[in-house]
């Protein structure tokens, strides 16, 4: 079951970040270093422009490091899909609104990796609680600031 906790990724993010990570531990830090070194071959550092551009480059990528190190360490890779067909996170739903016919999909993720944009949507947002344990042709509502909306789920991946 899923708790409150808030630290779940699907396979595929999990990945890209684990990419990302790598290519910034080995790649980046060595065209960083090469960056340095160059601007350090200029002269003066005081007014060296490269060289402060080059360093503060370095605590970017030296920081996002340490977040995503962070980050993986602690996460749960969750199984896209459903769970005895009910909603769980990885699952992609669709759902149609009460009254309406257009039907709207959605990926239930962990908040680390929700992007509206891309129609995956937090286990812990007011949409994603709802739908959570609920089965293919179930009804659920949730409050909105514009009231109380009700939907139907019609298909569950």
């Amino acid at each position: 079951m899923i708790d409150e906790q808030d630290n779940y990724l699907t396979q595929d993010k999990f990945e890209e970040l684990t990419k990302e990570l790598d290519l910034l531990k080995t790649t980046r830090r060595r065209e960083i270093a090469e960056q340095l070194e160059y601007a350090r071959s200029l002269g003066d550092l005081s007014e060296n422009a490269e060289y402060q551009e080059a360093r503060d480059l370095q605590g970017a990528t030296e920081g996002r490091i340490k977040q995503l190190e962070g980050m993986l360490a602690q996460v749960q890779v969750i199984d896209s899909g459903t769970k005895n067909g009910e909603v769980y996170i990885g699952s992609k739903v669709s759902i149609v609104k009460q009254g309406e016919k257009d039907v709207r999909e959605y990926e239930i993720v962990g908040s680390i990796e929700a992007n509206m944009r891309e129609r995956k949507i937090s286990h812990m947002s007011p949409l994603g609680t709802a739908m959570m344990g609920k089965k293919k042709g179930e009804s659920f509502e949730f409050d909105t600031p514009n009231g109380t909306v009700k939907y139907k789920i019609t298909k569950i991946e």
